[in-house]
């Protein structure tokens, strides 16, 4: 009951947010020097009266609050609007592209969160040991370390190097789930190391404050085996504070899929953004940028969910 009161109050909450993200979007778009109008024609010089007259057609000669207004209501309806280049839906396009993006950061979470669950127990449990002192310096460069640069790497060393994985380019799952797994490795990988040192770092620092905490002496002292001590409770405890990180940065994980999609070839949000900046389709800017926004909100309610289930001394105060 607790949870699901704090659950109504967080989506609540969440409703100024969403629309402030989408203020935000549509008055950049406005004050963006791309003309959809022009945009539309493409270079076909289109007269005066063919611009105003698309203009008029699409209200872009509306006042904003009224263009604004309009544009919540369609969002409010699922409508994204209409791409000015392809006269689609923005809405198919993200239906088609959204499901790759997503796969992308899934798989870049998983493996940083069990990069970083490795790397932190070990480094903490060997703590100021040489075990440690190499996880520090190995999560330290990877903090530093950018996420193309890392694909960079990776195409260098397993692509074009070893042959192990293609270069570029997308296998679905239903065609091939091996190729899928190829196809998606080294996007994967690349996305989430900066995330998996961060966490690391992080989980660390968590796992000492905990194991030297007097409950750990107690319950070491009282015979129990240190993997029971550190799974069965310091890890619980110590996974708060990790769980608000990783909600964080699973919003860098959708955006830094955009460059990371641009790299690899992948036909996901990333790259049909990239591609609708290039032709001015402020339509599907708008669409792209607004799921991104709203995916990060719905990330960050999620993790707010398993922050409370992760600690129940919590629950009391929610």
């Amino acid at each position: 009951m607790i949870i699901l009161r704090m659950l109504l109050g967080r989506i609540l909450s969440l409703v100024p947010l969403v629309l402030g993200v989408t203020l935000f979007v549509f008055v950049v778009m406005r004050f963006s020097p791309v003309d959809p109008a022009l945009a539309a024609f493409d270079g076909a010089n289109a007269t005066d009266e063919q611009l105003d007259q698309f203009r008029r057609e699409n209200g872009l000669l509306d006042p904003w609050p009224v263009q604004y207004g309009r544009f919540v209501w369609d969002l409010l309806h699922g409508d994204f609007g209409v791409s000015v280049i392809t006269k689609q839906a923005v809405g198919d396009t993200i239906a088609t592209a959204l499901p790759l993006t997503l796969q992308l950061t899934l798989m870049g979470v998983v493996i940083a969160v069990v990069v970083s669950l490795m790397l932190g127990i070990t480094s903490a449990v060997f703590r100021d040991r040489w075990p440690d002192q190499l996880i520090r310096i190995v999560s330290l460069a990877g903090v530093a370390a950018p996420a193309f640069w890392i694909a960079l790497l990776l195409v260098q060393w397993l692509a074009v190097g070893e042959g192990l994985f293609p270069t570029s380019g997308y296998v679905s799952p239903q065609d091939s789930f091996s190729g899928w797994v190829n196809s998606m490795t080294l996007p994967a990988v690349a996305l989430a190391m900066p995330v998996a040192a961060q966490l690391t770092r992080v989980i660390r620092t968590s796992m000492v404050e905990e194991l030297d905490k007097d409950y750990v002496r107690t319950a070491r002292g009282g015979g129990l085996p240190p993997i029971v001590v550190v799974g069965r409770n310091v890890l619980r405890n110590a996974l708060v504070t990790p769980l608000t990180v990783l909600g964080l940065r699973v919003g860098y994980l959708l955006g830094g899929a955009v460059v990371i999609e641009t790299m690899f070839a992948l036909p996901g949000l990333g790259q049909n953004m990239i591609q609708a900046v290039k032709d001015g389709d402020t339509s599907k800017v708008q669409g792209f940028v607004i799921t991104i926004a709203i995916g990060f909100v719905l990330v960050n309610l999620i993790v707010d969910i398993l922050y409370v289930i992760a600690n129940p001394r919590l629950r009391s105060h929610s």
